[in-house]
């Protein structure tokens, strides 16, 4: 997705605002939070929907020292944005561009066997070492290594591959089930595993530069799991983890994003019209409708049909209707405001308007999904930047 670095002269059908200086804020809430340890900023499936290079950018100059990433291509693609700070990318399949990734500097997360002889015939083929860090399956269940013999198998031949000089084993690391969910008990567990693990691999030799576990819910409320890296995602953008946990203001944090709109109509329509496909909302009486020219193609959700709060002439809608590819309505009462008035879809509330959590709860997901699946129809449009 392009950076769109200022805003623009003309009107916008939609627009993604990214407020860089609420970035940067985050980012210092959040050391704050974790005096003892470094952040690394997760900018994976482009920064939430943010923008990759230029959350990065900002998250850096405002304390972070690491980058993250889900795949490598997000990675590379930031080395060839510029960036070339510490960089971990941790979803690989067999057959992935290891060789880029090590000679690009960036490190590459092993959890089994498979990978870590894919990633050893790379650093031959390169003539440098690559940098792996070990990830441990602690009760998650998704990616790492399984405790136990499967364990000990991957800290020895990384250390064989190690001695070889052709891998240095930079960090030991997995990731929370449940840390969103207060007094769950798998944290406590997989804390209590993950600290077993480390223990083993550093008594076979294994000198890690970091040793990392939380995430955003951890980073923000179990301090005790910060060891020497905390991982930012959600919570760099300004979005709670889940609300179980608390506001953003609860935490220090203020949203990035605001989604608006410009009307495309605004209308007289008398009772009984019915409105979108399938006639799912058919108006009580006359009335006025507006249409937003924004949907699922856009990645507004077909689930927040007859649900999603729009803030329009500075009252509260809801989507009248469903969502279509590219616009809904919103029933407006009666009320006329101007075609090419703003639509607020969501943002920080400072004006009254939705936020993300406020969709996520509309559509019955999280509001980590209402960000990311925000399209490259929409423009981002970047305010704020200090880099």
């Amino acid at each position: 997705m392009s950076e769109t670095a200022t805003v623009p002269t003309a009107p916008l059908r939609a627009r993604a605002e990214i407020d860089l200086g609420a970035l940067r804020a985050n980012v210092r809430a959040l050391r704050a939070r974790t005096p003892g340890a470094a952040l690394m900023a997760v900018v994976k499936s482009d920064g939430y929907g943010h923008g990759a290079a230029a959350c990065a950018r900002e998250a850096l100059a405002a304390g972070a020292t690491w980058l993250g990433t889900a795949t490598p291509e997000e990675a590379l693609a930031l080395r060839a944005a510029g960036l070339q700070d510490p960089l971990l990318c941790w979803l690989w399949v067999p057959g992935g561009p290891w060789r880029q990734a090590i000679e690009a500097g960036i490190d590459v997360s092993v959890s089994g066997m498979w990978a870590l002889r894919e990633v050893v015939a790379a650093a031959r083929e390169a003539g440098r070492h690559a940098r792996v860090q070990l990830k441990a399956d602690t009760g998650l269940g998704r990616n790492g290594c399984q405790p136990g013999a499967d364990w000990a198998e991957l800290v020895a031949e990384s250390l064989r591959a190690e001695a070889e000089g052709l891998v240095k084993v930079t960090g030991l690391w997995s990731h929370f089930a449940c840390a969103d969910e207060p007094g769950h008990p798998s944290i406590a567990a997989q804390l209590g595993r993950f600290r077993e693990m480390l223990a083993y691999a550093e008594q076979q030799g294994v000198r890690p530069e970091v040793r990392h576990i939380a995430n955003s819910p951890a980073t923000l409320t179990l301090p005790e799991t910060h060891f020497d890296l905390v991982r930012a995602g959600i919570a760099l953008y300004g979005i709670s983890p889940s609300p179980e946990l608390g506001t953003p203001a609860d935490f220090g944090l203020r949203p990035v994003m605001t989604l608006s709109a410009s009307l495309a109509l605004v209308k007289h329509v008398p009772g009984g019209h019915g409105i979108s496909y399938g006639h799912h909302y058919v108006t009580p009486g006359e009335t006025t409708l507006g249409l937003v020219p924004v949907g699922y193609a856009d990645g507004i959700p077909r689930h927040a049909s007859g649900t999603g709060p729009v803030l329009v002439d500075g009252k509260w809608r809801t989507v009248a209707g469903r969502v279509a590819m590219d616009q809904f309505v919103v029933d407006l009462g009666g009320d006329e405001p101007a075609v090419g008035s703003e639509a607020v879809l969501f943002g920080p509330g400072d004006r009254g308007e939705p936020t993300a959590e406020d969709w996520a709860q509309a559509c019955g997901t999280i509001a980590y999904e209402i960000v990311t699946r925000i399209g490259t129809r929409v423009p981002r449009v970047y305010v704020n930047g200090s880099v």
